[in-house]
């Protein structure tokens, strides 16, 4: 029999795999990459920590990502302090205290402060040794060259080329040659990656080509997966590793997190460009375009609990901070989740009158992976899109551009 109304708070609770908060927290220290943890200690005594590591609250910089991934393939044990991008909220006074400029990441090694992400690793390749071969090696040099050029190439075109026209043309085919290099790079080695194994060269490229991938996908419609081969190779080969799968982002977050890091991200306003990001935007999910390659990974079959799992644990304050906020959002909220478990069979449950909006504010705010996996987010984003569209067509507040304080992490810290 169908559900005639939403499972109630308590029964949603029930739903979950048992999991106290000591298991939680033990998860978060010694299990697979995550955003949340706090503590990462690879099975080794607190006491051996040597490494604090200060990087965003919503796991989205891309030179924190870059440290951040390179301590868990090396395993080293290390604390994590998390700190407010400017973007999404005022920084901490105490931060300020310790690295006046407000750079991330920052690091402390043995008592000493190093910023700086490329000073970051170098000093740790001293302390612990380097992750395949080291920053100063020839090849690994040459390449780390040869990202920065194909990050001057994607700021170009995308902050600089608005809409279509011969004047595009030779931002877009300058991008494309250097793409063409990194991929001719990577089919000169037997493996998938940079060198014969992965290592510090691929650390290097992760955070901006996933950037890239997402960005001009969503503002050009350009699919870099799908137009060059061995760089696909390359993301999906990364997707069989827990350790960048904890630290990797969608495509929605980056689209609508860059503009303010970057300035602006220019469309290019053609028709498929527009459909590309309408259905980035709207579902749904996965997107079926060949612009659009998100992962290659199979879904776990944990994705669905761990959307109820972060979405009940913060129930109260994505309540209070929706300003679409009305009584009828309690059940719209537990509709959508009620939705996210149903048997596929079965119809969908319809929330309330007037709460499509309220919903597609969630919707359009979930960030990976500071609130959960890709795949949990595409299941979330897909149940929260459906009962909303039960209720009718209002979107919520459209994103902002210049800044992404609607992200702001203090009343959730404060709650915590």
């Amino acid at each position: 029999m169908p559900l005639a109304e939403p499972l109630s708070w308590q029964q949603l609770e029930e739903r979950l795999e048992p999991c106290s908060e000591a298991d939680l927290q033990q998860r978060r220290v010694e299990g697979p990459t995550n955003a949340q943890a706090r503590l990462r200690l690879f099975g080794r005594p607190e006491a051996e920590v040597r490494v604090t590591l200060y990087r965003d609250h919503h796991a989205w910089c891309p030179y924190c990502q870059k440290v951040w991934l390179w301590l868990e393939e090396k395993r080293i044990p290390y604390r994590i302090r998390k700190v407010t991008m400017f973007c999404y909220g005022e920084k901490e006074r105490w931060f300020k205290q310790i690295v006046p400029s407000g750079m991330l990441p920052a690091l402390e090694l043995d008592g000493h402060l190093i910023t700086e992400s490329d000073l970051i690793l170098q000093a740790l390749e001293e302390a612990f040794g380097p992750l395949g071969e080291g920053m100063q090696d020839p090849d690994v040099f040459a390449l780390r060259q040869l990202e920065r050029r194909l990050f001057r190439a994607w700021c170009q075109w995308l902050c600089y080329c608005e809409g279509q026209g011969a004047h595009t043309a030779p931002a877009e085919q300058h991008f494309a040659r250097m793409a063409g290099l990194v991929d001719e790079a990577l089919q000169s080695t037997p493996g998938p990656f940079f060198r014969e194994h992965f290592g510090t060269a691929d650390v290097i490229f992760v955070p901006y080509l996933e950037r890239m991938n997402a960005s001009l996908a969503y503002y050009k419609g350009y699919g870099l997966r799908t137009e060059h081969p061995a760089i696909d190779r390359w993301f999906a080969a990364l997707e069989q590793r827990s350790t960048y799968l904890g630290t990797q982002s969608d495509i929605h977050t980056h689209a609508h997190d860059l503009p303010p890091q970057m300035g602006c991200c220019l469309p290019s306003g053609s028709a498929e460009q527009q459909r590309v990001a309408r259905l980035i935007d709207q579902g749904p999910w996965p997107v079926q375009h060949p612009a659009v390659v998100e992962t290659r990974q199979n879904p776990p079959a944990t994705a669905v609990q761990e959307a109820l799992a972060r979405m009940l644990r913060h129930r109260e304050r994505l309540l209070a901070v929706n300003p679409e906020g009305s009584r009828a959002l309690d059940q719209a909220l537990r509709c959508a989740l009620t939705n996210l478990l149903r048997d596929p069979a079965l119809p969908l449950l319809a929330p309330p009158p007037g709460t499509a909006a309220g919903l597609r504010y969630w919707r359009d705010r979930i960030s990976v992976p500071r609130d959960m996996s890709l795949h949990a987010a595409r299941r979330m984003r897909s149940a929260l899109e459906a009962t909303a569209a039960l209720a009718g067509e209002e979107q919520g507040p459209q994103l902002p551009l210049q800044h992404r304080r609607d992200q702001n992490p203090q009343p959730f810290l404060q709650a915590a």
